[in-house]
C-alpha cells in the first residue's frame, strides 16, 4: 500500500523504495516480533492514507465512504486512529485541494461511517463507566510542575531509535525547510500526516511521558516523504547506508531470541529479559499445579496474566489478575479479577516475590521455594509462588 501512495504522489521509484525502507525499519523490525494491535492499526492507516490521497485528486464520494470505512474500522483496532481526524484537518487548514475534497458532503459522509462503525465501542464505554477513557486519561498522566524534560528526550531519543537515526535526522531536516517555503502538495500532505503526531506527542512528553511507539501512525508518511526527498536529491549512498544499518538491526532482531542462551554478546540486549523465556517460566506454574491441589491461579501483574493465559490455555485451572483499586488499570482486572469466591486453594505466581498487599488479605499463606528459570547464559527470571486460602479482602 505504501508503494502504491509513493507512485501514486510521486512515481514507481519512489514507491519501491519506500516499501523496501519502511519493512527494514528498526521499529517496523522489532514490532513484526510482537502480537500488538500495532498491526492492524498501520495497515489500516496505510489504507485510510490512500483513500485520502484519492479522495484530495478526485474528489470521489466512493473514496470518501472508504475513507470513513478506514477510519471507523482502524478505531476499532486502536484509537490512535483517531489521529487521522487531526491530520486531515492540519492538511485541509494549508491546502485548497484538501478543503476541496472535505465539501460536497464527502466529510459528513466519512465522518459519520466513521461513527457508525465505532459506535459499539462507544456504548460498551458508556455501560460499563468509560473505561477506556481513564485508561487514556492514566496514560497521559498529565501532573506538576507539567515540564519534564528527561521524558521528552526519552522519547525524542526513541524515534531516532524506531525510524532509524539518518532517516529521523533528515526527515527533521527537511521538514523545517520545507515547511519554512512549501512548493509541492505532494509533500504537504505528507507532512501533514507525520508532523502532527510528532508535535502531539513531545508536547505530551514534556508534559508527563509518550512511550516511543505511540509515534508509530506518523511513520508511514514520514517514510514516503524521507524516501523522495532522498532520491529526488540524489542521495543514494545515505539511502544506502541507512538501509544497510537497518538490515543490520533487523538480522539482531530476528536472530538474537534463537541464540541468546549461548551466545554471550546477546546477554546485554536487555529487551530480551523481557521477552523470552516465558514458555519455560508457564511450565514452571504447570508443575508447580501439578504437586498440589489448586482452585485457581492469581497473578499479580498484565504481563504474568498474558504470558499464563497464552502458554498455559490447556489447563483448566482458571487464572485470575489481582485488582489493586476498585478501577481496572488493564484488560484482565476488567475480564478476570480476583474476587472473593474464587475456589481456594490458590497459587499466587509472581516474578516481584509474593506482594504483601496480597497475601495480607489471606488468613493461610505459604510460600513456595523460588523457581530459577534460565534466561540467558548467566542471567535466570526468579518465579515466586505462595499457597493461599481463606481471603477477607480489607474486611479484616
Amino acid at each position: 500500500m505504501l508503494f502504491v501512495i509513493a507512485r501514486t504522489l510521486f512515481n514507481a521509484r519512489v514507491g519501491f523504495w519506500t516499501a523496501i525502507v519502511f519493512a527494514t525499519l528498526p521499529g517496523v523490525s522489532y514490532a513484526s516480533a510482537l502480537i500488538t494491535t500495532d498491526a492492524p492499526l498501520i495497515f489500516l492507516w496505510v489504507l485510510m492514507m490512500f483513500f485520502w490521497v484519492m479522495l484530495v485528486k478526485q474528489k470521489s464520494m466512493g473514496y470518501a465512504i472508504l475513507l470513513g470505512l478506514a477510519i471507523g474500522t482502524g478505531l476499532l483496532a486502536k484509537q490512535a486512529m483517531i489521529y487521522a481526524v487531526l491530520c486531515i484537518a492540519c492538511h485541509a487548514v494549508v491546502s485548497r485541494e484538501a478543503r476541496e475534497a472535505l465539501k460536497g458532503g464527502r466529510a459528513i459522509v466519512a465522518g459519520l461511517i466513521a461513527i457508525a462503525l465505532f459506535s459499539p465501542n462507544i456504548f460498551w464505554n458508556a455501560e460499563h463507566g468509560w473505561p477506556t477513557a481513564k485508561h487514556t486519561g492514566d496514560n497521559m498522566g498529565w501532573r506538576a510542575p507539567y515540564v519534564h524534560p528527561l521524558e521528552l528526550l526519552e522519547f525524542v531519543g526513541a524515534q531516532f531509535a524506531l525510524f532509524g537515526p539518518i532517516l529521523f535526522a533528515v526527515l527533521i531536516r527537511a521538514a523545517i525547510r520545507y515547511v519554512g517555503r512549501p512548493d509541492d502538495p505532494n509533500k504537504t500532505l505528507l507532512l501533514s500526516f507525520s508532523l502532527p503526531i510528532l508535535l502531539a506527542l513531545v508536547i505530551q512528553a514534556l508534559l508527563s511521558r509518550a512511550h516511543g511507539n505511540w509515534a508509530a501512525t506518523a511513520y508511514p508518511a514520514a517514510t514516503v516523504f524521507v524516501t523522495a526527498i532522498l532520491i529526488e536529491h540524489g542521495r543514494r549512498v545515505l539511502l544506502g547506508v541507512s538501509m544497510a544499518l537497518h538490515i543490520l538491526v533487523a538480522a539482531v532482531i530476528g536472530i538474537a531470541p534463537a541464540f541468546a542462551r549461548t551466545w554471550t554478546p546477546f546477554e546485554q540486549l536487555t529487551f530480551l529479559q523481557s521477552s523470552i523465556a516465558w514458555e519455560e517460566t508457564a511450565d514452571a506454574v504447570r508443575k508447580l499445579l501439578s504437586e498440589g491441589r489448586y482452585g485457581a491461579v492469581l497473578a499479580d501483574t498484565r504481563d504474568m496474566t498474558a504470558e499464563l493465559l497464552y502458554y498455559m490455555r490447556d489447563v483448566d485451572t482458571p487464572i485470575y489478575a489481582w485488582k489493586r483499586r476498585a478501577d481496572p488499570h488493564h484488560h484482565y482486572q476488567m475480564t478476570r479479577p480476583f474476587v472473593a469466591g474464587v475456589p481456594e486453594p490458590i497459587l499466587l505466581v509472581s516474578v516481584h516475590s509474593c506482594r504483601r498487599g496480597i497475601i495480607g488479605k489471606f488468613d493461610n499463606v505459604t510460600e513456595l521455594p523460588p523457581v530459577q528459570v534460565p534466561l540467558v547464559r548467566n542471567q535466570t527470571r526468579t518465579l515466586y509462588a505462595c499457597v493461599l486460602s481463606g481471603y477477607h479482602g480489607d474486611g479484616k
